[in-house]
């Protein structure tokens, strides 16, 4: 018997690559409690406003900002939906992050959250600023690349 692959959602943080050139993505690990898990797997979280600081006191990664709805059937033991999450990662990327983010311009910004191994983990990026002009080119380049498509499609 075929074992039954459940297809869990991968949230995206689509504000992040209009805004932001990425340098270096980590991968880290997020606590979170059982209801938060359940509204996850459920799809109900958005990572457009959220943003990664660094505790320097305890050198810890949280995830401020990101907004995970409350699990309809939790009752009294939902959490509470704009909490500060602890995130998970090595010494040495904790180090890299902060060096980084001591430069002028560049922030640290969550880009993809999703399962591995039934574990939920952060896609992070240490990312600069975008100019409008910078933006203005992307949207540019995107046209053309449909445009090149469409006439590909239409000479087949």
């Amino acid at each position: 018997m075929a074992k039954k692959e459940q297809s869990t959602p991968v949230i995206v943080n689509r504000k992040a690559n209009h805004l932001y050139f990425v340098d270096e993505t980590f991968e880290v690990g997020i606590m979170l409690i059982g209801s938060e898990v359940k509204s996850i797997r459920d799809g109900k979280c958005t990572l457009g406003e959220a943003w990664i600081d660094i505790d320097e006191s305890k050198n810890e990664l949280w995830l401020v900002g990101a907004h995970i709805d409350e699990y309809l059937f939790a009752n009294r033991f939902n959490h509470f939906p704009a909490r500060r999450r602890k995130l998970l990662a090595h010494v040495h990327e904790i180090a890299k992050m902060r060096k980084a983010k001591e430069q002028k311009g560049c922030t640290l910004i969550p880009l993809k959250l999703y399962f591995k191994n039934r574990r939920a983990k952060l896609e992070m990026g240490i990312c600069r600023g975008k100019d409008q002009r910078d933006k203005r080119q992307d949207i540019i380049n995107r046209d053309a690349k449909l445009e090149m498509a469409r006439a590909a499609k239409a000479h087949k």
